[in-house]
Formats: structure tokens, sequence, C-alpha cells
């Protein structure tokens, strides 16, 4: 069995190979700015600026929600024992209650755990501007799954099948 240190440097080197290979977390300009503490909390900011802008040239609420899957995803990653070559953690479920217009940038994702069970891990995240005004808190929950091959592109599908 190895030591709960190289397990927790292996999953942490998953989790940063996973997050800059995403071309939408470059975009965004997401940074994680805690990483390597032991406590299971993540931290990811973004930066205000119009590729995260809606039509009205306020920050857009996906980009906050997606801000906040990035964080709690990590987090759910980091304080969960699944194995990223075996398993996927999955989005189960994202309430973002948004409460306010950020007043300096960047906007910082602050995620917490609040229980890890063998399947299910839920987090609370928070989402705050530099002045530390609540942008938006959100609930989220991730589910482990066996892993999946990633999408390539459109797959042609039978239209007589049903949704799943």
């Amino acid at each position: 069995m190895e030591p709960a240190n190289d397990r927790r440097g292996e999953l942490t080197e998953a989790l940063r190979g996973a997050f800059l290979n995403t071309p939408l977390h470059e975009l965004l300009g997401f940074r994680f700015v805690e990483l390597d503490t032991d406590e299971p909390t993540i931290v990811v900011e973004m930066p205000v600026e119009p590729p995260a802008f809606n039509g009205s040239g306020n920050l857009h609420g996906g980009a906050i929600a997606t801000l906040v899957d990035v964080a709690a995803g990590s987090c759910a990653g980091r304080a969960s024992g699944f194995d990223p070559l075996r398993q996927s953690l999955v989005t189960a479920d994202l309430h973002v209650r948004y409460l306010g217009r950020p007043k300096g940038s960047p906007v910082r994702a602050e995620a917490r755990l609040l229980r890890s069970g063998r399947m299910l891990i839920v987090i609370e995240v928070r989402v705050a501007d530099p002045f530390e005004n609540l942008i938006a808190t959100a609930d989220f929950s991730a589910m482990v799954v066996a892993r999946r091959e990633p999408l390539e592109g459109a797959v042609p599908t039978d239209p007589q099948a049903p949704d799943l």
C-alpha cells in the first residue's frame, strides 16, 4: 500500500494535468491559488475580463458556475479516494446562488469539503471579489464513476435509440 503523501502527490499532479489541458480554463484565465495544503480546500481565481462577460458587460453567470464547478470538482477529487486512472468524478448536482457583482478582479472560488462518501462527495463553495464581497455561494456534489473514454467530436447516433 502506498503512503498517503505519495497518493496525494499523484492525485495533485493528475488534477493539475486535467486542469491545464482544458481550453475553457485557459479562455477564462483560471488559476489555482492553493493546492498543496493539507486541508481539503481548493481555491481557484478567475480574472474579471471580457472573455467571461455576458452581453450586458457583466460577469456571466455561466462563467461563475464554471469557476465553481472547477473548484468544487478539484476539491472533491483531492478529498476523496478515487483513482484517476480507473475512475472519474462527475458533477451530480450544482446549485449556484448569485448574490452580487464583483467590485474588483479577480474573483476567487473557495471550495471546502462537507462530506466524502464512497460514491458521493459534497462540497460548499464561496465566490468573493478581492474586497471580500460575496458574489455567489454554491452547493455541489460529485459522483465517483468508472472511467470512460473522452468524447471525440460528434458521434453519429441512432435516431431510434432511447435518449440515455
